[in-house]
């Protein structure tokens, strides 16, 4: 007889246990799955699998609408078994911006990135911290460090998540950014891209995204008046403006909502870099090049590495073989004095292997961090087709 246990985890997923005579086993062996009430569970782990993406989601929407919870709904939410681990590794702030930190005590509290605890009357109002408002209280890097310390995995981007705050170029330009203008990108995976995340494709008014909360719309802009994905080989981005709902006339970009506006632009950044066409990748932005150097400052902070150094875009790995550079951009690896040094990255068990403050997919993040813990050590490093890279010239 198998006996199957559906059980949720500390970290919010729903597990399936399989035991044989106490024994457990890897996997539900056929006969069984011929069962009703083991096929039951197995459906059942799938429906929560299912919610559990769709909580995630919410929480991550509501964090860039700016959701206010009072703490007793914060409270009531706690009790859900499959929520309670995603809140409990988010960071909350008050909603007159006084405190911010981590709920504990079943949501009766929050703790401060230096253990401070504040109670939560249950009509305080709070809403989940955007990155904006970590910048905002001036210790950004020190949540950044805790989360590393204490290894909190966290259901998407938030403590080292991309900010975009608007430049002195478009500050002058008053009601519209040209950020990525020039950029061509791919139709159909652009407008993909674009449409999970609430933006919809207009016959001749671009793309837009309407966030309803705050009754404004951004619109994509691209050379052309008209398109339709079938239409093109490729768009070009030509700009990004905002303006009230149903209305046509542009907005200063300085009236913009930061956190909204950082929104916004990260969706573009995300399209600019995976949809692009053309032989060459485009270059990090300065938002994703800054999220990977805190990543890889809090990694080597806690692995006591003291032979890594930062010079703008690159790190600077001071091994004993040689002295390397590794693009933040790109995870490009370039050993001084000599040439390039190809490591082939494999994405698939970077995950198993090095922990990331977040559950979302980031292949070349987890790339470009693996890369640089990986040659600060390149004494240890074993492979034969790298160690002749390094080798070749002394």
């Amino acid at each position: 007889d198998v006996t199957v246990t559906l059980r949720i985890n500390p970290f919010g997923d729903p597990d399936l246990i399989f035991l044989k005579k106490d024994k457990p086993l890897k996997n539900l062996p056929p006969a069984a799955k011929k069962d009703e009430t083991i096929a039951a569970l197995v459906e059942r782990r799938k429906t929560i699998e299912r919610q559990r993406s769709r909580m995630r989601e919410s929480l991550e929407s509501s964090m860039c609408r700016g959701d206010l919870f009072t703490g007793a709904e914060l409270g009531s939410l706690w009790q859900h078994p499959v929520l309670q681990p995603m809140l409990r590794s988010l960071v909350f702030v008050t909603a007159d911006a006084s405190v911010s930190g981590y709920p504990v005590e079943n949501a009766a509290a929050i703790e401060d990135y230096d253990g401070s605890l504040c109670r939560i009357a249950p009509d305080r109002k709070l809403r989940i911290a955007h990155s904006y408002d970590l910048l905002k209280t001036g210790a950004w890097e020190r949540w950044q460090h805790d989360c590393f310390l204490r290894e909190r995995i966290q259901p998407f981007k938030q403590v080292f998540r991309e900010l975009y705050v608007p430049t002195d170029q478009e500050r002058e330009d008053a009601t519209l950014s040209r950020r990525y203008a020039g950029h061509q990108v791919n139709p159909k995976q652009a407008l993909a891209l674009l449409g999970k995340r609430g933006w919809v494709a207009g016959y001749e008014e671009g793309v837009r995204r309407t966030f309803h909360e705050a009754g404004i719309t951004a619109t994509v802009g691209f050379m052309g008046y008209t398109f339709t994905p079938a239409d093109v080989e490729g768009l070009t981005i030509e700009e990004i403006r905002f303006t009230r709902r149903g209305e046509w006339k542009p907005l200063p970009i300085a009236e913009i909502d930061p956190r909204l506006f950082s929104e916004a632009m990260r969706d573009l950044d995300l399209v600019v870099s995976v949809a692009h066409r053309g032989g060459v990748d485009p270059e990090a932005s300065a938002s994703t090049v800054e999220m990977r150097a805190a990543l890889v400052r809090e990694a080597a902070t806690l692995l006591r590495l003291e032979n890594v150094r930062y010079q703008k875009s690159h790190v600077l790995v001071d091994g004993k073989l040689a002295t390397y550079s590794i693009h933040l951009g790109s995870a490009i690896v370039h050993r001084q004095p000599g040439g390039f040094v190809c490591i082939v990255p494999v994405h698939s068990q970077h995950r198993g292997r090095l922990f990331l403050p977040f559950a979302d997919d980031d292949p070349r993040t987890a790339e470009v961090v693996s890369k640089v813990l990986l040659l600060a050590r390149d004494s240890e490093i074993k492979d034969p087709t790298i160690l002749e890279q390094l080798l070749a010239v002394r």
